[in-house]
């Protein structure tokens, strides 16, 4: 086990970065490129482009359930991180412990929740029967048998928080591989599996959760604490984490908030938005990874009462995840037609897509500090801030601007993703600058609770 306290609080930067960065980006790559399999395999079954649009009128719900998994997770590594910071790994590990007993708890909710409302989702979001089918198909079994990705998310983060970035990068690989090798044979009946279609790749998802929930179990289960202190616990993590749920879940609001509003022009336009999510995930690796792992570095090093060395990887990691999200840029801008092809020969949504890849690409340097800053604010124990540039983005911005756009044409649409991510960009440069006249005084008792 590596000396947390010399790593996360004496190593340079740049170094800790590059150790921890690297497994967390190879992770997310391979996440994403079975994201984008799944689809291209579901984008190949004859149901005239029905399981696509499926797919991404079920995103927005993947994204809550991911939203309340990652988020819970992500208030357990920061209280334990900034409790290694103090020196109190007692501490660390007993909010570890709540974690397990936490995750069951918040699957068998969701699980429940979404079984009974799944039929009205779909029927708010198509009036297609083949669509509606496909999403309650393919909703329910990610929903009820995602208690994988419920664990996998606790106990990932638990790793995280003690500088283990290598297994839940094995965990993330052997669950994607698993996705991978099981889609094709449960979609299309291969190898004497039986032709399940969407539901086949629901199956293949789910399995694949599971084996990275098994991966990380070993090291990253710790032994539940005393039942007297799950109530203080539980508000801790909850209280740390919830900027982040909100962060995420708000992705499901606006997400399902523009999937309406295309719905109005054609299901082919819902179609487009999703593949750009599916392409999005695949070129949001850099910032990603960059936000996983400078959360505990920030929560110790404040915690440690290092200001400078939270700014300074603050800056290091918006720099750098813009530098590699140009290529983003450059891919959207200049090869949107072979990569709508990937998924779909369907020449409506080769059409609509080219245009909406050229103008969403523009917004993707200014998502980096749109998205860093509210991250760092959640570090450093900052919740109204993380949770204020968050709301402005996804709440008081993007549905709001969709719909106006809307009335100008499905062209002028497009535009609602540079504009916000723009304004949300400057707002929390503002933000950070306010933090900088007195970033430790304020918060130090907040983040030491």
């Amino acid at each position: 086990m590596m000396d947390t306290a010399a790593f996360f609080g004496k190593e340079k930067i740049g170094r800790i970065l590059l150790k921890t960065a690297p497994p967390a980006m190879f992770a997310q790559l391979i996440q994403a490129l079975y994201n984008i399999v799944d689809s291209v395999f579901v984008g190949r079954l004859n149901d005239g482009g029905a399981g696509l649009t499926a797919l991404s009128v079920i995103y927005p719900i993947q994204l809550l359930m991911i939203a309340v998994a990652v988020g819970t997770g992500v208030g357990i590594n920061t209280i334990m991180a900034a409790r290694l910071g103090i020196g109190k790994k007692q501490e660390a590990d007993a909010y570890a412990g709540v974690g397990t007993p936490l995750a069951v708890a918040l699957w068998l909710l969701f699980a429940a929740v979404c079984w009974c409302l799944m039929p009205a989702y779909a029927a708010m979001s198509s009036d297609s029967p083949e669509v509606i089918r496909d999403v309650v198909t393919y909703g329910r079994i990610v929903c009820v048998f995602s208690f994988g990705l419920f664990l996998e998310s606790i106990w990932t983060k638990v790793l995280q928080a003690n500088g283990d970035m290598k297994t839940p990068m094995a965990a993330q690989v052997l669950g994607a591989v698993t996705n991978i090798l099981f889609d094709p044979l449960l979609i299309f009946g291969l190898l004497g599996f039986p032709r399940m279609g969407i539901a086949g790749a629901a199956i293949a998802t789910v399995a694949g959760q599971v084996v990275a929930a098994l991966v990380v179990m070993k090291k990253g289960f710790r032994r539940s604490p005393a039942l007297g202190v799950y109530a203080h616990h539980i508000r801790e993590i909850f209280r740390i984490g919830l900027p982040n749920i909100l962060m995420q879940s708000a992705y499901t609001v606006y997400i399902f908030g523009l999937n309406l509003i295309l719905a109005t022009f054609s299901d082919a336009a819902v179609t487009v938005l999703g593949l750009y999510y599916k392409w999005q995930t695949f070129f949001f690796i850099p910032l990603g990874a960059m936000q996983t792992c400078i959360v505990p570095i920030v929560s110790f090093n404040y915690a440690a009462g290092s200001v400078k060395r939270c700014q300074r990887t603050l800056c290091i990691a918006i720099i750098f995840g813009m530098a590699l999200m140009a290529m983003g840029t450059l891919c959207f801008g200049l090869i949107p037609g072979p990569m709508l092809r990937v998924f779909s020969s369907d020449e409506a949504v080769i059409d609509i897509g080219v245009t909406a890849f050229r103008i969403i690409g523009v917004s993707f340097l200014a998502l980096v500090p749109s998205l860093t800053f509210p991250v760092f604010f959640q570090a450093v124990g900052s919740g109204l801030k993380s949770s204020l540039l968050t709301v402005i983005r996804t709440v008081l911005l993007f549905v709001p601007l969709g719909y106006a756009f809307s009335r100008f044409g499905l062209d002028w649409f497009w535009l609602t993703f540079p504009v916000t991510d723009s304004i949300s960009a400057l707002t929390g440069l503002l933000l950070y600058l306010r933090f900088r006249k007195a970033p430790y005084k304020s918060l130090r008792a907040t983040a030491l609770e």
